[in-house]
Order: structure tokens, then C-alpha cells, then sequence
């Protein structure tokens, strides 16, 4: 079962290595946060998943790595300069700072006063000064999405891959929002990191698209070891849909803190192309006879067809890796009683998630041949190339066992004196506390199967 709290999820990460307050020896730096050597393990492992579904899985979808340094015009023509706000309202009583709809009851979360200043717009961009002279010519954005770095390499990609409609264009990188109230431990954070889809489809086609992606991607969250019945897909009404949204569904996840949003499926319309196409190698006009919008390139790829022209429409999967990561964690995060009365933690993440695939263990620490046979097991295994094994260096059984359950480690394999007379080992599954005895050769094999 999920954890009963936020704090417990906390406590845990820090405890086995995967989540660190950044900054944590001068004070902390609020709203962002450091990934442990637990935690890079299960976010790299997250991020590989998507990017297979998308990328390796499928012939349809290129992906791209863009700069995170972003040009000024590009964030001007996409509306960003304008639109990308948040209205910010400061308590006068406590001098605390919140977004409008952060407050309750129009009182101030903290303290409780009703003494608050009217609603003003705070952009979220972060600017940074480019080049050796500070000055407000010299600027560029840390991007806030990795969005549109996709729409502006769009043409690129169609003369380099020669792509048709419908195709797409994945990306996962980090993202930068100046958060007026960041919270909830890395749900909501001013460095992120984003796995972003936009693909591209023939206006008409778009609404079927689109529930076909909002199926796909509730799918692959069950998949990961998210159940079904913690998950439920929101359709946001058209008076909060987004300005450049046609329609979009939240996947909706039951966090801690409540119900929140784990990934955006939007139809963005050719908003994006569009808005580009004011500025650029796209320019885009009205044929009045047909009635499509058109944009021109100053050179066609070779091999499109004679539409190729056409703007298309995307459809916008776009998922928080951090929060896809919290969700993760407490979905597998279990407080269970064992059969002999022992009480545990145990994360029982999906196998190819673990941070730790399997961690070997020596009965003896101070045996120097158990030892050598445990390091011998560790090349063989690592060979696999199934992810991290690792080797444990303390000869406590029950103490590591305790500490993989809750690293979500999937199979312990203990090498004893046994093993030494007859090369076999114990191994022990992480779920059900089962041990059995395996031939060291057979080792390969097994783990290959189960993971």
C-alpha cells in the first residue's frame, strides 16, 4: 500500500540515498532538490522506460536533445514573455508569498489573516545574462519546457529524417520555473526535468490522436507498477484549458498530499508551428479556397508528399519525471507485518525500475575466500549488463536484507560456506521473503528471466 505520508516518503529517500535537500550544509535551497546515488539509478531507469516506449519501441517518433539556454524571440513569438505567469499575492500580516490559488478561503495558508495584497502577474522565466557584458540586450531564458525547442526544430528534423504526418518528436531534459511557492517535496520544484512528446498529425485526425495517446500513456503508468485505481484521467473543462489548447486530459495521480496531476495530454492545435511561422523559416498564409493553413519552407524536404505544406496539428504527451518518481516511490512504498512477526519497509518497484537489480552478499565479511568468490560474482553477473549489482560489504544478513527491502532491491544473493564446497547460493525474492538455492551457473540465467 501507498505511504500514509509525505514525511515517510521524505525520511526514507534520505535514509537510503535517493533524495537530498540541495544545499542541505548552508540552509537548503528551496525547491530544488539532489538526486542520490539510489535515486539517479531509479530516474535514469524511469527516463529509459519512457524514451523505449517512445523511441526504440516505435518508427514513428525521432528524438531530439536541445540546448537548455534559450533565444528571447523564441519565447516572445511562443507567447511565453506574455502568457507564462502565475498571479502572486503577499500575506502583509506574516510577509509569506503565495500564488492565488494557493490561498484558502482567501486567507493567507500561513497565518491565517485575511490582510493580503491584490493579485499581481509574476512572470516564472528564468533570465540569465549571455556574454562577458551584463546588460538587458544580452539575455536568454533557461527554457521552461523543453516544448519549444521541439517546434523550432521542427523543420530540421523533417530535412535530416525525412518524417510524414503522423510522426513525432520525443525529448526528456531539464526545465526551470521560478516558482513563487514551491512544495511538496519534488512535486513541484524550480529545476525539473520533463519527458516530452509532440506529435504531429493531419488536422481532422487530431481528436482521434488524442484519445488514442491518452489511452497509450495510462497504460504505460500501469506498467511501471502504477494500479489502475490510483490513477484517474481528468478532462479539463474548456474555461481552464490553456490558451493554446483545443482539449486536454490530466492523468491524475493519488499522491500524499492529495489528488495532483502526473502528466498533460493536450491538444495544442498548430498554436506552436503557428506562432513560429511568425518569425523564422516559416511563414504561414490562408488558402481561401480550401480552407487549411499552410506554411511554407524555404527549401521541402525531399520525398514529402505534394501537402507537405500544411501546418499540422500535435498532440502533446508531457510528463514530469520528479513527479513520475514520487509516484513511483509511494506506490511501492509497503509497511508489512512477516510471518515470523518482524515488521518491514520494503519498496516493491517494478524490476527494471530498481535502482539495484541484485545485491550480492558475503556471510563472512572477514573469510577471505567468500569474499573472493562474492567479487568473482559480481563480474560474472555485471556481465549481464541487466543494470547495477552490487556487492555488500557488511556480513549482517538480516541487515541487508532489511536495507535492499527498502532500497526495492529485487533479489538478494547470499554466498556462504556452502557455496564454497558446492558452488551453489541463496537466493532470496524481495516481494515474498522466499529463499531457495541455486547453482552459481545457473545464476545468469534466472536473473535474465526475472528481470
Amino acid at each position: 500500500m501507498p505511504a500514509n505520508s509525505l514525511d515517510e516518503l521524505v525520511s526514507l529517500c534520505k535514509r537510503r540515498g535517493f533524495i537530498f535537500q540541495s544545499s542541505e550544509i548552508y540552509g537548503g535551497l528551496k525547491g530544488v532538490y539532489d538526486y542520490g546515488p539510489l535515486g539517479v539509478e531509479l530516474k535514469n531507469n524511469l527516463k529509459l522506460a519512457w524514451w523505449s516506449a517512445m523511441v526504440y519501441e516505435r518508427d514513428d517518433i525521432e528524438g531530439l536533445d536541445s540546448a537548455i539556454l534559450t533565444h528571447q524571440q523564441v519565447m516572445h513569438y511562443s507567447g511565453h514573455e506574455d502568457t507564462f505567469s502565475d498571479p502572486l499575492i503577499d500575506c502583509k500580516k506574516c510577509r509569506s508569498r503565495w500564488r492565488d490559488e494557493d490561498l484558502i478561503d482567501s486567507r493567507c495558508p500561513s497565518c491565517g489573516s485575511n490582510d493580503l495584497t491584490e493579485p499581481r502577474d509574476f512572470n516564472l522565466m528564468f533570465k540569465t545574462n549571455v556574454g562577458p557584458v551584463d546588460d538587458n540586450a544580452s539575455f536568454a531564458y533557461l527554457r521552461p519546457e523543453t516544448a519549444q525547442q521541439i517546434f523550432i526544430n521542427y523543420k530540421n528534423i523533417l530535412d535530416s529524417r525525412s518524417m510524414r504526418v503522423p510522426f513525432g518528436i520525443a525529448q526528456i531534459g531539464k526545465a526551470f520555473r521560478n516558482e513563487i511557492t514551491p512544495r511538496n517535496f519534488i512535486f513541484r520544484m524550480r529545476e525539473f526535468e520533463q519527458m516530452e512528446l509532440e506529435f504531429f498529425v493531419a488536422e481532422g485526425e487530431d481528436d482521434e490522436w488524442h484519445r488514442r495517446w491518452v489511452e497509450l500513456r495510462l497504460d504505460w503508468w500501469h506498467d511501471q507498477g502504477i494500479v489502475p485505481n490510483s490513477l484517474e484521467p481528468y478532462h479539463v473543462p474548456q474555461e481552464e484549458l490553456a490558451h493554446y489548447s483545443k482539449a486536454t486530459v490530466d492523468i491524475m495521480y493519488k499522491f500524499p498530499h492529495g489528488l495532483e496531476e502526473l502528466e498533460g495530454i493536450a491538444n495544442r492545435t498548430d498554436f506552436d508551428l503557428a506562432s513560429h511561422s511568425k518569425k523564422g523559416k516559416y511563414t504561414r498564409e490562408k488558402d481561401t479556397k480550401n480552407e487549411h493553413s499552410t506554411v511554407h519552407f524555404a527549401s521541402l524536404p525531399s520525398g514529402l508528399p505534394a501537402d507537405a505544406g500544411k501546418l499540422p496539428y500535435v498532440i502533446e504527451p508531457s510528463a514530469g519525471v520528479d513527479r513520475g518518481v514520487l509516484a513511483i516511490l509511494n506506490e511501492a512504498y509497503t509497511e508489512e507485518t512477516l510471518e515470523n512477526g518482524s515488521d518491514r519497509i520494503v519498496l516493491k518497484l517494478k524490476p527494471h525500475l530498481a535502482p539495484i537489480k541484485t545485491a550480492i552478499v558475503p556471510l563472512k565479511q572477514n573469510h577471505a575466500d567468500i569474499v573472493s568468490l562474492t567479487n568473482e560474482l559480481k563480474v560474472q553477473l555485471a556481465k549481464l549488463k541487466v543494470g547495477r549489482i552490487a556487492c555488500e560489504k557488511s556480513g549482517n544478513i538480516g541487515k541487508n536484507y532489511r536495507k535492499h527491502d527498502e532500497a526495492g532491491t529485487p533479489f538478494c544473493i547470499t554466498v556462504d560456506f556452502e557455496t564454497l564446497e558446492d558452488g551453489t547460493v541463496t537466493i532470496r525474492d524481495r516481494d515474498t521473503t522466499h529463499q531457495f538455492r541455486l547453482h552459481r551457473d545457473k545464476l545468469g540465467e534466472y536473473l535474465n528471466d526475472q528481470l
